[in-house]
């Protein structure tokens, strides 16, 4: 069975950055990644080029930032005043947290902590980089009418309602 949209896909990845350095693999996880093709629950450039495979097929893919997570946007960067952060809390450069912006929550990398102001950087931390991933396919099946209307997969490796 082909991969083509409604279908759920099983697949192990392991993802590199630019720099050839290995960033995660699902190869360490017991179950593999589950994910609803055409649905956009993975980036774009990765799912392209699930299109078309099937269970057991093995593949390496270079996806550029405009088809993953997009370019550095270096007015992601903000200082935010430090009161928005909560009483107390002791924030370290290179943490990620969740900030509530006018957009809903964010997650944001710290970069400057300051005594009144927080610099943060709100790309994503892969934005703008070359990604490849090296995939193994091990499952194709045919979405329910329930997964492709709520958009996700449900049952092991999905959403449990």
């Amino acid at each position: 069975m082909n991969i083509d949209n409604k279908k759920v896909v099983s697949f192990h990845y392991t993802l590199k950055n630019d720099q050839g350095e290995e960033i995660e693999s699902s190869r360490e996880q017991e179950n593999p990644m589950i994910y609803l093709h055409g649905a956009g629950n993975i980036i774009p450039g990765l799912e392209k080029a699930m299109e078309g495979k099937v269970a057991g097929d093995k593949f390496e893919v270079t996806v550029e930032p405009a088809e993953a997570y997009g370019e550095r946007n270096e007015g992601a960067i903000q200082r935010v005043p430090a009161k928005h952060f909560g009483e107390g809390r002791r924030l370290k450069p290179g943490q990620s947290v969740v900030l509530n912006t006018q957009q809903g929550p964010r997650r944001v990398t710290v970069l400057k902590v300051g005594r009144f102001n927080i610099d943060v950087d709100a790309n994503h931390p892969l934005a703008g980089q070359s990604l490849t991933f090296n995939v193994e396919v091990t499952d194709v099946r045919d979405a329910t009418e329930e997964e492709v209307s709520h958009g996700h997969v449900h049952g092991p490796g999905g959403v449990e309602h």
